[in-house]
């Protein structure tokens, strides 16, 4: 079993002996956490929802990110992830949620914010954890590093 399914079912399992489900607000990953989770046979019992909010204008229609963290912040940025983990949290009812913002690359990265740059945060329903992480490698590494943080992030949190 890869790394990542690995990962999966040993979050599907603790969820399942808490009855608790999770959710996931992603931008730069594109669905791959909701895709690595839903590979997890049974996985309808824990996985709520999967939202995947490209553009910054998503973010606030579907997680309720105030528009203005994209002017002050920007959208790779912690404050926006932890709006996005509360609004994911708030539209899908689950009581865990992960949530992913990043320069994937190869364009788009800037001097305070080089290819690489991902936040993630996490919550539990009681409270968000998030962190600036910096992966090495093209765009499809970046991605994959970034579904690895998001789904230890997960495990830390809810067995924390």
């Amino acid at each position: 079993m890869d790394p990542i399914t690995t990962l999966a079912t040993r979050l599907g399992d603790h969820l399942q002996r808490l009855g608790a489900q999770v959710s996931t607000a992603e931008s730069c990953t594109g669905g791959g956490i909701a895709e690595a989770i839903t590979r997890i046979a049974g996985s309808s019992a824990w996985f709520e929802a999967g939202y995947v909010t490209y553009s910054n204008r998503q973010k606030t229609r579907q997680l309720g990110v105030p528009e203005a963290l994209f002017k002050h912040v920007g959208a790779v940025s912690q404050e926006v992830v932890e709006a996005m983990v509360a609004g994911a949290q708030q539209a899908s009812g689950a009581r865990f949620a992960v949530a992913v913002s990043g320069v994937a690359g190869p364009g788009g990265g800037s001097a305070d914010k080089p290819v690489g740059t991902v936040w993630l945060a996490w919550g539990d329903g009681q409270r968000v954890v998030s962190v600036r992480r910096q992966f090495e490698g093209d765009r499809e590494g970046v991605r994959h590093q970034t579904v690895v943080a998001a789904l230890e992030g997960l495990l830390q949190l809810g067995t924390g």
